[in-house]
């Protein structure tokens, strides 16, 4: 007999979202695999699963370790029904500070390691014919602002990447859900923020960014918590969102932002249609 609740399959479990995802899911009675590059990390996640988390070391960017979580989560639990992509980590600085050897790693990480762990799960949820894969984006995988240019690449990748996934899985049975955070009370601002080396020209465009990322910790608005409901919530309705926005930061960003393409497209749409050979 099948056992009751869903399979997790959770990258970056040891603290933010993908921790609270973890109490979230054990909270609706679930069963979890909880990753981290460091497993030790998750051992207070173990006690409080009572046999029901499990734990395997997982760096997103080693195939092999990606294989072998996959296969780990199908022997001990039978099954992968949600899979969450949320490694990663924040950077800052303008374009032409960035090194191109970080901004590869960042890619590596937040794009290229969410597709190997998404590529890894999904030949188990299409034969099962069923399953979710949660993508961890930001409201800055629909826009950008200074400084925020090498983050929000590897987030706008992910979102077209898994737009076009989504449609593909769709006659399996299989959801995906982009899920667009604001500003969160997670440790995104401290340690784990890359931060690029400065041109000290670009203060002029940057400073703010710069300044913002410094003080976030412990600032920031919103409930890690009360996001991993919501996206439980999500993942629960008949009728789910390709994209969740989450935080009134984020909603109102994401507004605004499709408010001023609405109004470029339709300001230069003259010129736009005329291009078609006569």
């Amino acid at each position: 007999m099948m056992e009751p609740g869903r399979v997790w399959l959770i990258t970056g479990s040891s603290a933010g979202f993908g921790r609270e995802l973890a109490l979230a899911a054990l909270g609706a009675g679930d069963r979890v695999m909880a990753t981290a590059r460091q497993p030790h990390q998750l051992n207070d996640l173990v006690t409080i699963g009572r046999g029901r988390l499990r734990t395997a070391p997982l760096d997103v960017t080693d195939d092999a370790q990606v294989a072998a979580a996959v296969a780990q989560t199908i022997a001990e639990f039978g099954r992968v029904d949600v899979l969450v992509n949320n490694a990663g980590h924040g950077s800052v600085g303008a374009v032409e500070e960035l090194d191109l050897a970080d901004l590869r790693a960042l890619m590596d990480v937040m794009f290229f390691g969410a597709v190997a762990v998404t590529k890894a799960a999904l030949p188990h949820m299409r034969a099962r014919r069923s399953g979710a894969i949660i993508q961890l984006s930001s409201m800055g995988g629909q826009l950008s602002m200074p400084g925020f240019g090498a983050y929000c690449a590897a987030k706008f990748a992910l979102e077209g990447l898994s737009e076009a996934l989504a449609a593909e899985v769709v006659p399996f049975g299989i959801r995906v859900l982009i899920v667009e955070p604001g500003a969160f009370r997670t440790e995104f601002g401290g340690q784990r923020m890359h931060r690029s080396r400065i041109i000290e020209e670009y203060a002029v465009s940057t400073a703010a960014t710069r300044a913002a990322v410094d003080a976030m910790d412990g600032t920031q608005p919103g409930d890690p918590a009360k996001a991993a409901r919501a996206i439980l919530e999500v993942l629960d309705s008949p009728d789910p969102p390709l994209r969740l926005a989450l935080g009134n930061d984020a909603v109102d960003h994401i507004a605004a932002h499709h408010e001023l393409l609405r109004t470029d497209l339709a300001r230069w749409e003259k010129v736009s249609r005329g291009t078609d050979l006569e």
